[in-house]
C-alpha cells in the first residue's frame, strides 16, 4: 500500500509502475480501522506528472451514467474524483482499452446499484483530441456499414445490418445487425479482421434494440421513450390496450420497431386499479331503467355507460354504484335476519 503523502517519483519507470497499481489493484476505497474511507487517485493525468494524494472522506466515488453510441448506457465510477459536469465526453475504461462516452448524469447517493460487475472507472474528461479522433472514428464506422453489408451479401446471409461501433481507441469494431433466426457469421468475421485488423464482434439484437439504436419519435410527437429512458424492456401484450379501451388497430398501438408501444406499460397498473371498482365490462347490471349491458367504463370521469334492449344508453356513475352496492347489502343483511329468525321460530 502506498503510503500517505508520499510523492511518486517522476521518473518513467516510476510513473508506469504507479499507474498500473491504481488501475488494477482495488484501492480505491480501502476501509481503515479509524472508519473512515481513504481514497487515493492521479493527479495532472494529462501532463503525466503523477502524484498520489491521500483523502479522508465519508463518501464513495461519484457513480454517473454514460451514454454512448446508439444510445447505449452503463454505470460508471468517478474513481479518480475528476471535477465533471453531466453534458460534457469522458473517457472510460472498457473491457479491453477505453472508450468515449457522454456523461448523462449523476446517480443519486441513495440509489441502490443491483450489478453482478463492478462499475468500470471514468479515466478523465476528454480533450479536443479525443474529440477528433470520435469524429473520425464515425466516419470510419459509415464507410465500415457499407462494406459489411457487401459481405453479407457475398455470404448470402439472412442479417439486416444496423450500425457499427468503434471502440474509442479502435481496440474493437462491433456491427449489430437484426435476424429472425441464428446466423453462421464465422467466415463473415474472418473477412472483416482481414480488412480491419482489430477485434471484430457480430452482436444479433431485437428489433426493439435496432430502434433504440436508430433513434426517432413515436406517434406522440416525443423521442421515442427507448432512447429517453428505457433501460430494459418489458413484455406487452393486446390486454393492456384493452384494458385502456384503445383500438386494437396495429398501427395506432405499435411503434416504431413494430412492435406493441412500451407506454401501454406505464398506466397498466392504475386502470386495473380503477376498472376494480366496476363491474367487469359486457356484465349484466340493473338500473332504475331496467336491466342492461355495461358497454363501456370512463376510468377518468369515473362513470360507466350501461347499454339497454330498446337501444337506450345510461350513463351510472361510480357513486351511483357504490349506493347501489350499499342498498344490496342492507337487503341480504334483512333478509339474512328475517330467514334466522323464521328458522328459530320454526324450531321453538
Amino acid at each position: 500500500m502506498l503510503s500517505s503523502g508520499v510523492i511518486i517519483d517522476e521518473q518513467h519507470a516510476w510513473i508506469s509502475y504507479a499507474r498500473q497499481y491504481i488501475l488494477r489493484m482495488d484501492i480505491q476505497n480501502p476501509v481503515f480501522p479509524d472508519g473512515l474511507w481513504r481514497t487515493y487517485f492521479p493527479v495532472d493525468l494529462g501532463v503525466g506528472l503523477w502524484h498520489t494524494t491521500a483523502l479522508e472522506k465519508n463518501y464513495m466515488p461519484d457513480l454517473y451514467i454514460i451514454e454512448f453510441k446508439g444510445h447505449r448506457r452503463g454505470y460508471y465510477l468517478n474513481t479518480y474524483h475528476h471535477d465533471l459536469n453531466p453534458g460534457e465526453h469522458v473517457i472510460v475504461e472498457a473491457e479491453r482499452g477505453e472508450d468515449m462516452g457522454y456523461l448523462s448524469k449523476a446517480v443519486p447517493d441513495d440509489f441502490h446499484l443491483e450489478m453482478e460487475d463492478k462499475p468500470l472507472p471514468i479515466l478523465r474528461p476528454a480533450t479536443q483530441a479525443d474529440l477528433d479522433i470520435r469524429a473520425s472514428n464515425a466516419e470510419a464506422e459509415k464507410a465500415s456499414v457499407k462494406r459489411c453489408e457487401q459481405l453479407v451479401a457475398k455470404h448470402g446471409l439472412p442479417m439486416k445490418l444496423i450500425d457499427a461501433e468503434y471502440q474509442h481507441d479502435r481496440n474493437k469494431l462491433t456491427f449489430y445487425f437484426v435476424s429472425e433466426q441464428r446466423v453462421d457469421f464465422r467466415a463473415l468475421v474472418r473477412d472483416l479482421a482481414a480488412i480491419y485488423r482489430t477485434r471484430i464482434e457480430l452482436r444479433q439484437i431485437g428489433v426493439r434494440d435496432a430502434a433504440r439504436r436508430i433513434g426517432g419519435f413515436g406517434v406522440c410527437g416525443l423521442t421515442q421513450c427507448c432512447v429517453v429512458h428505457l433501460w430494459n424492456f418489458e413484455p406487452i401484450s393486446t390486454q393492456f390496450a384493452r384494458e385502456q379501451n384503445l383500438s386494437l388497430n396495429p398501427s395506432k398501438i405499435s411503434g416504431n420497431c413494430g412492435r406493441l408501444l412500451c407506454c401501454l406499460n406505464y398506466e397498466k397498473e392504475h386502470y386495473r386499479e380503477a376498472l376494480s371498482k366496476f363491474p367487469p365490462q359486457g356484465e349484466k347490471y340493473i338500473t332504475e331503467k331496467g336491466e342492461g349491458t355495461i358497454d363501456m367504463v370512463n376510468v377518468f370521469c369515473n362513470f360507466m355507460v350501461v347499454a339497454h334492449p330498446d337501444g337506450e344508453m345510461e350513463k351510472v356513475t361510480l357513486t351511483d354504484i357504490k349506493k347501489q352496492e350499499r342498498q344490496n347489502q342492507s337487503f341480504f343483511k334483512n333478509w339474512r335476519t328475517k330467514k334466522e329468525t323464521e328458522e328459530n321460530d320454526r324450531v321453538e
